[in-house]
């Protein structure tokens, strides 16, 4: 068993024991897409620590997109449980990178493709191409679009 995985068991376990309602319950969703994960495809294998990290951040977006849709459709009190949730998942993830951090690491390889003759918002998909395995777990994707969006546009 990968270590993530058997400290997200351990942690079940201690949330159980504790009659912590909303850890047991979100760490048992997971535990439940983790084995998911597992047994997709046609033979049954064990995931590793990165895959069950993307399983965990997948967990986290789609809470952070329900605690919205909630707030939205006047449910505050949802919205406020699936926010603690994906607070609560979080903490498995590596540290999110800053917005200066993510924008320093965008910029050198903007630099990187115009290097290499890329230009303008053609050049979008080289420099995804440099910089997501810089930022794999670190950032979220959409926000590194975004970024590289605004540097190529200005």
């Amino acid at each position: 068993m990968t270590t993530l995985k058997s400290k997200l068991q351990e942690d079940l376990n201690t949330a159980i024991k504790g009659r912590d309602e909303l850890r047991s319950s979100t760490i048992r969703l997971t535990l439940s897409a983790i084995t998911n994960e597992e047994v997709a495809g046609k033979t049954k294998r064990e995931l590793s620590d990165d895959e069950v990290q993307k399983v965990i951040a997948r967990e986290a977006k789609k809470r952070r997109e329900a605690a919205e849709a909630f707030a939205q459709g006047g449910r505050p009190e949802s919205a406020e449980r699936e926010r603690a949730e994906g607070e609560l998942l979080a903490t498995y993830l590596p540290k999110q990178l800053s917005d200066e951090e993510l924008q320093q690491i965008v910029a050198q390889a903007v630099e990187e493709a115009r290097a290499a003759g890329a230009e303008g918002p053609r050049a979008m998909g080289q420099v995804m191409k440099i910089v997501n395995p810089k930022v794999a777990g670190l950032a979220e994707g959409g926000r590194v679009a975004a970024v590289v969006k605004q540097l190529l546009a200005g």
